[in-house]
């Protein structure tokens, strides 16, 4: 019997139109972004992919907050590198405090994110690891995760751009990885898979006390 291969769509929807007509949609619940002077509209998330986005950015949004450095958004959220350039909505993202002015009329990102992170699903490799990857380095992100939650792959891929403006791919050292972007922030890469508990875990990067990580443990455990 021959084992039948289902085919799965990169998008839902692909037509021409303006940026002008792409500012113009209303919100939407998929991931719709202008690309090359067409609007995509992308398939739906997995759950898989959208707790870790959301775990991600629960973690990120408390460091960040406790110490003052900026602002971490998921999506959907437009982020326009260059003025002449595509439209994207990344999956997380942080703007350092210097670099609010970016975030115009409530609506967008006009230049870099300082991190950006892609969170990879089954229709995504190649536009995350390859199409976003170009853009990115070329358009002057400075830090971008590129991380694959799938249970067969379970995977993450760090860049840092280099002197020469290109991405260089950073390995975690004993499976820690250490962000250059988000001062102090460290993660384990096993963090991305376990998801363990956000508050605990910013208390461990921030290397407080025993006894205060210890009364957290007790009014978590409550």
């Amino acid at each position: 019997m021959t084992e039948q291969v289902i085919e799965i769509p990169t998008e839902l929807a692909r037509r021409r139109a303006t940026y002008e007509e792409y500012q113009a949609l209303p919100q939407s619940s998929h991931l719709v972004e202008w690309v090359e002077g067409e609007i995509i509209e992308h398939m739906p998330p997995t759950i898989t992919h959208q707790s870790l986005v959301a775990y991600l950015t629960k973690l990120l949004g408390l460091f960040t907050d406790f110490l003052g450095l900026g602002q971490v958004w998921s999506a959907p959220i437009e982020m326009r590198c260059r003025p002449d350039g595509n439209s994207r909505e990344p999956d997380v993202v942080f703007v350092a405090t210097e670099h609010l002015a970016r975030v115009a009329n409530d609506r967008r990102i006009e230049g870099p994110a300082d991190v950006v992170i892609e969170v990879v699903s089954a229709d995504s490799v190649a536009r995350d690891l390859d199409e976003k990857f170009v853009e990115y380095q070329e358009c002057g992100v400075p830090e971008y995760w590129v991380i694959d939650p799938r249970p067969d792959r379970r995977r993450a891929f760090f860049y840092q751009r280099d002197a020469q403006g290109r991405f260089e791919l950073i390995k975690p050292e004993a499976g820690i990885y250490h962000s250059r972007l988000i001062p102090g922030f460290w993660l384990k890469v096993e963090w991305l898979w376990e998801k363990p508990d956000a508050l605990l875990t910013v208390g461990e990067i921030l290397n407080l006390p025993a006894e205060i990580l210890a009364q957290l443990r007790a009014r978590r455990n409550r």
